[in-house]
């Protein structure tokens, strides 16, 4: 046995089968986007065996892009579950075949509830399409398995069409980055969309701020105290004027290593020195450093005043690098 060259045909008869997904994209699955968007409780996604897994999926995408939702084992509906279920839910059902003794028991009760149905389904003459307000057409055309009976190409098909839903349902609904971030705020994606600067920034003792007019002992004294990377320098009347870092200090050493301590830290300073407001994005700030190849950044208010430093380091500890 070739089982490359039948891994290669695995794959084909799966995209094959998400190919013949799209001449079916139509008045019915516009209806289906209706049904979801008036519904005013929650989605229900219903299946059993390999549908139930992607019946989960399609619920966890569902929950975690805006629409609540929860995942209801066909079976175990008919066993005291369906008390999860309200008139106002939309009920969206996953079976290839559309048929079996628990769609017999569970599609009347849904019925008398008086939630809508979407069907997602191989068989359009089903018990299932009958009782649906909208049918999904999922079928296909064969299975990649070469005994025909495990479910391969009908799931990948059907999880193809509920991810069609999902994705168009919030785009229609306007679900933007930071609602995203709202529901993932432990994933990576959650932290770059949702911290900002002044949530992960030095600031307090942590972040030195010195007068132009101090001598560089003292600045470097205030640095080792905070355990910072660099100190902020402002003018007398408070608004940034500079920032004194260890790129700063290597630099004067080499040429006024004597006198250098006793001189005053506006003489040697970085002037004009990159600012971030405190309100920006820290993944922004992060932009910024990386653009500029700095480690570390004062962090203004909305008068320009210093209240923070922003360091490599911090970025680090955020799980943002």
């Amino acid at each position: 046995m070739n089982v490359l060259k039948r891994a290669r045909e695995v794959l084909e008869i799966e995209a094959q089968a998400i190919r013949n997904l799209k001449p079916r994209i139509g008045g019915s699955f516009k209806e289906a986007l209706k049904v979801l968007l008036r519904t005013k409780g929650r989605v229900v996604v219903s299946g059993m065996g390999k549908t139930g897994i992607i019946a989960q999926k399609f619920s966890a995408t569902l929950a975690s892009t805006g629409t609540p939702s929860l995942f209801l084992h066909t079976a175990e509906a008919i066993h005291g579950d369906l008390g999860k279920v309200r008139a106002e839910d939309a009920v969206i059902i996953i079976s290839n075949s559309g048929s079996g003794e628990e769609m017999k028991q569970l599609l009347p009760l849904l019925k008398k509830i008086g939630s809508k149905i979407i069907a997602l389904t191989g068989n359009h003459k089903s018990i299932l399409a009958k009782y649906s307000d909208v049918v999904l057409n999922v079928s296909v055309k064969r299975e990649a398995c070469s005994l025909g009976l495990a479910p391969t190409a009908s799931t990948t098909a059907t999880l193809a069409m509920a991810d069609a839903l999902a994705v168009c349902l919030l785009e229609l609904k306007g679900f933007k980055e930071k609602d995203f971030a709202f529901f993932h705020p432990g994933g990576a994606l959650g932290r770059r969309l949702i911290l900002k600067v002044e949530d992960i920034m030095r600031k307090g003792k942590s972040s030195p701020i010195v007068n132009e007019e101090k001598r560089v002992y003292q600045v470097l004294l205030k640095i080792t105290q905070s355990r910072a990377g660099s100190a902020t320098v402002v003018n007398k009347q408070g608004k940034v004027t500079g920032i004194f870092t260890d790129g700063d200090l290597r630099r004067h050493l080499e040429s006024d290593s004597l006198r250098l301590p006793r001189r005053k830290v506006k003489e040697v300073m970085t002037r004009n020195p990159t600012l971030i407001p405190k309100e920006m994005l820290a993944a922004e700030g992060m932009s910024i450093m990386r653009e500029k190849r700095i480690d570390e950044i004062p962090v203004v208010d909305k008068t320009g005043r210093p209240v923070g430093l922003l360091d490599v380091q911090d970025l680090l500890r955020a799980g943002l690098l």
